[in-house]
């Protein structure tokens, strides 16, 4: 395995100045969990290698879905058995070799409401659903799904309503933390030779004539401008495909039209529960998902034509969720349970389809002009094969032979040792001093870089201590992302390093201080810097709550946007 590289900030500053050296095989666009994957596909095929993210890693869609990775249960019903199939088969790998440290089964109760047909109906759904995964050839690990009587049912899920069932259908799938898996791609292609800046954008393509030969980069850190050259530029963009193409003068084959997709996080006592929900609504489904402390009720599916870097989440979004999950709910929930929101963009391929819900979840790659390749759609579970594509398509265009795609025998950073070290997490305990619920938390989000963070316990035991009001998270971490995994704002710590954004009642703002002051020494902040941070912070949980009390869409939309980017990107 190649040696774990820390995205440091001195790592940033040689990898921008490094780009600007010679000329690079593929420079990537987005730091998203499909820009990261094909950044780390093309590493490991020996191609010079550059990625780049005007905000964060992850700070768009792919810090804000479900969580899940899936075969998508609800694609059988659409009859999209080849999207299952292949989900299903990444699914497996992931829990398996890819990342074991942050991928992990979760069960999932189907209630059924209807006694002589939803139960042979539904049933041969999840039969094909497990025979697929059988099928694939990475399936182990997960239990086989089963039919529970309704006795059974609310023995496992007490918190329904006895009348909101006749019986169930329970079944296996999986979750992740998606901010952390996508930095954890990152810096596992920076392990293998990718030159990796965040905080950087491409302000416009350089061209030869017809062709995409490079790009103009602005670190928006120092405001510096740089000039890479590339034979091959992928457009990873998510739902900013649209925007990106506009740079090379082309909107391409397809379009990309975003879908809000809004999540609420309610403490794990508002809902007794031992299983997961999938509910049915009249346009989806509803799952209500365990996470931690926390259930993660989501989502929704509806068109978004508003900011699309801070999609804002309206009381109307709150009031749906809710009144879909109170439905089977012996013990309603209110608006005040609800202790975090958030809200994701999907990039749908556009279509025409009237309803987002009805647009395509396949990815797409193409060419659209010389030197660009665009890649747009598909699902987070898929991101590896859609990684695989994009830079199948650019290694076409280059003269040489290039190597076949190697990324799914590629474990992450952290995936090796991880369930030996599992094993012997109560020997760490005792060695560390932390106690062993510590130490389960940190082999859940490090794996096998756990000695990273204990080392620096040990030489200053002050980091073992918990944050303010974030009990769940170790001071250690604050230092940790951004000494190793690439965080150069308070918000990037507080929202993706770590998740107490979302998961804590004052959504980070008690920690937030004390998180600067982890951070300051190691990105050299004086105390007027570290006040800016954390003013800046103070004000987006603020238009956030602002936001959430707004009627619908373009009211929380211009609340959402009363708090400005600590770093504007335009």
């Amino acid at each position: 395995m190649a040696d774990p590289a820390a995205l440091s900030p001195e790592a940033r500053t040689r990898a921008l100045a490094r780009m600007a050296e010679g000329e690079l095989d593929v420079l990537v666009v987005g730091g998203g969990v499909v820009g990261a994957g094909a950044a780390l596909d093309a590493a490991t095929r020996g191609l010079r290698t550059g990625l780049v993210e005007a905000r964060d890693w992850a700070s768009g869609t792919s810090s804000r879905s479900s969580k899940l990775i899936h075969g998508g249960l609800r694609y059988l019903e659409m009859l999209d058995f080849r999207l299952v199939a292949e989900a299903l088969k990444e699914r497996g790998l992931l829990l398996q070799t890819l990342a074991p440290h942050l991928v992990r089964p979760v069960p999932f109760l189907y209630p059924l409401q209807h006694r002589l047909w939803e139960r042979p109906y539904v049933g041969a759904g999840v039969l094909l659903y497990d025979t697929m995964a059988a099928a694939s050839g990475t399936s182990s690990g997960l239990p086989h799904h089963r039919h529970l009587l309704k006795r059974r049912a609310l023995h496992e899920a007490p918190a329904l309503r006895s009348d909101a069932l006749v019986g169930a259908i329970q079944y296996w799938d999986a979750q992740v933390d998606d901010a952390r898996h996508t930095m954890f791609l990152a810096r596992t292609a920076a392990a293998y030779g990718a030159l990796a800046a965040n905080r950087t954008r491409v302000g416009s393509f350089l061209r030869q004539g017809e062709r995409v030969v490079g790009a103009v980069l602005t670190d928006l850190e120092t405001g510096e401008e740089t000039r890479v050259r590339a034979r091959q530029v992928i457009n990873a963009t998510g739902v900013w495909t649209d925007d990106t193409q506009a740079l090379a003068g082309t909107r391409g084959q397809f379009h990309v039209r975003a879908s809000k997709g809004v999540h609420l996080l309610v403490p794990r006592d508002r809902i007794n529960s031992r299983t997961g929900l999938i509910l049915r609504t009249e346009k989806s489904v509803l799952f209500v998902i365990p996470w931690g402390r926390h259930w993660i009720i989501g989502t929704t599916d509806t068109d978004w034509t508003l900011d699309k870097a801070h999609p804002a989440l309206s009381s109307q979004d709150v009031g749906y969720l809710l009144d879909h999950v109170n439905s089977v709910l012996a013990t309603p929930l209110a608006p005040e349970d609800v202790e975090g929101v958030y809200a994701g963009l999907r990039p749908l391929l556009s279509g025409e389809a009237a309803e987002t819900s009805k647009l395509s979840r396949e990815h797409l790659v193409a060419h659209p002009v010389p030197g660009l390749v665009v890649v747009a759609g598909g699902k987070y579970t898929t991101y590896r094969v859609m990684a695989k594509d994009a830079v199948d398509e650019a290694a076409r265009a280059l003269d040489e032979k290039v190597p076949d795609c190697t990324t799914q025998r590629v474990p992450l950073l952290g995936a090796d040792g991880y369930p030996a070290l599992w094993n012997s997490r109560h020997h760490l305990a005792r060695r560390s001093g932390l106690h062993v619920a510590r130490i389960e938390h940190l082999l859940n989000r490090y794996g096998s870089l756990v000695h990273e963070l204990l080392a620096l316990v040990e030489a200053d035991p002050s980091l073992g201590e918990p944050l303010p009001s974030s009990d769940d998270y170790l001071r250690v971490e604050a230092v940790y992302a951004v000494t190793h995994e690439g965080a150069r704002h308070l918000e990037d710590v507080l929202a993706r390093r770590t998740r107490i954004s979302i998961e804590s009642w004052d959504r980070g703002v008690d920690a937030a201080r004390t998180v600067a002051e982890l951070m300051a020494p190691h990105l050299g902040w004086d105390r007027a810097r570290q006040d800016r941070e954390v003013d800046h912070y103070t004000k987006r949980v603020a238009a956030e709550r602002e936001a959430q009390q707004q009627p619908d869409d373009r009211t929380a939309d211009a609340a959402r946007l009363g708090a400005p980017d600590i770093t504007p990107t335009h």
